[in-house]
């Protein structure tokens, strides 16, 4: 079979302005770290590298647990990490569902052949607390799950009520902070969370790949005490945290170039300093929103509700989702996502994560979305960069 190699073209998207829900933009220096010689994933530089990184993501969790690793996957496979290794068959679990992504929980949940205690709040609300103590009474759950970002919808919901409730009906208390890790207070050890996943690519600014993961002494000592063995051989925490450990027991290949990225994002998150991070990204979404409340638009979730990094706007009557996006893309190279589930079609999904929560990128997406509007037949009120601006000017 003859191929020609001349009919693949070089890797070159062209460059983009990453406002979705994720990925994020990369940092330079993020990109040179992980073009850094791939060596051995048992090459003693790169055990050390291995340390390093494991000490960066205990700072930014807030964290003493010693198993507190990058999982080799996205986000999902550190979902699923938290889950296999915590539940077996016959386990009651509950599950906060107020998007997509507590719906996946649960799917999960029943993979795992256990009990499922749903609680469901509205798309675009967070969790009520009451609701998940009335869910419990007769109960013996041993975990309590929730999404303290709801990449679907916005939303961010409170953790440390839950997390009381959680322990005091015995339960691990489980939490999904895929979006809110680096770009607002994810603390772990204070909040009293067992057993936190995320992922490189929302407000940490790293390609997608790997997934942090911490574990509390209580949800080792669960793991410890499983009656059956993990259904995941990859995921198994109990064999993977002899390779990140003392021990360096092989497991599995770790993607070493990936390890690297994320170190040097780590190194980006302290350099920053977290205080100042949380505080960028919640200036930028209030200047997001003063000029989009200034053209007319309206928010989803109510205003103490809302995620700094991830803005869910209201798509006005007679506006094309899809044209709005694609012509946003095409014109301007900026990327923004469409709804999901129930909202698809309905809103927008704007990120201001890591890397890309900037006064450039705010700017530059309120103008772009007003000409694309205007264009579009829209009629949008004047006065966006203004607002935006004002924002700016008060702090």
């Amino acid at each position: 079979m003859h191929l020609d190699p001349n009919r693949f073209r070089e890797v070159d998207p062209g460059t983009r302005v990453l406002m979705g829900p994720g990925p994020s933009d990369v940092s330079a220096r993020v990109l040179q770290a992980m073009s850094a010689p791939c060596i051995g994933h048992l090459d003693p530089y790169f055990l050390s590298v291995m340390d390093e990184t494991q000490q960066l993501l205990r700072f930014l969790f807030q964290t003493d647990n010693e198993l507190t690793i990058p999982v080799s996957g996205t986000g999902s496979a550190g979902m699923e990490t938290c889950f296999v290794n915590l539940v077996e068959p016959g386990d009651e679990v509950v599950v906060c569902v107020n998007g997509v992504f507590g719906t996946r929980m649960s799917d999960i949940v029943g993979r795992l052949g256990a009990e499922l205690i749903r609680v469901d709040a509205e798309w675009g609300r967070t969790v009520d607390p009451a609701a998940v103590r009335d869910a419990m009474r007769g109960k013996g759950p041993k975990i309590v799950a929730v999404v303290h970002a709801e990449t679907s919808t916005g939303v961010c919901t409170p953790l440390e009520e839950l997390s009381k409730i959680a322990h005091d009906a015995g339960a691990l208390f489980l939490v999904d902070t895929v979006t809110s890790l680096a770009g607002m207070e994810v603390a772990v050890d204070k909040w009293g969370i067992d057993a936190v996943y995320s992922g490189t690519q929302k407000c940490l600014s790293c390609p997608p790949g790997l997934s942090p993961v911490s574990f509390s002494p209580a949800a080792i000592e669960a793991l410890d005490s499983r009656k059956n063995p993990v259904s995941s051989w990859y995921l198994d925490m109990s064999m993977v945290r002899s390779y990140w450990g003392g021990d360096r027991k092989y497991h599995h290949t770790a993607p070493v170039n990936m390890v690297y990225g994320l170190r040097e994002a780590l190194r980006i998150v302290a350099e920053e300093g977290l205080e100042a991070r949380f505080a960028r990204h919640r200036l930028n979404h209030l200047a997001l929103v003063a000029g989009l409340e200034a053209m007319g638009l309206s928010m989803l979730v109510p205003e103490t509700e809302r995620l700094p990094m991830l803005n869910t706007v209201c798509i006005p009557e007679g506006v094309q989702d899809g044209k709005v996006r694609a012509a946003l893309l095409k014109q301007f190279g900026i990327e923004i996502g469409g709804g999901l589930g129930d909202l698809a079609g309905k809103v927008w999904r704007v990120g201001l994560m890591g890397h890309a929560s900037s006064v450039r990128n705010v700017c530059l997406f309120l103008s772009a979305l007003e000409t694309v509007l205007r264009s579009g037949g829209f009629k949008v009120r004047r006065g966006a960069q203004d607002a935006a601006a004002k924002v700016y000017d008060s702090q």
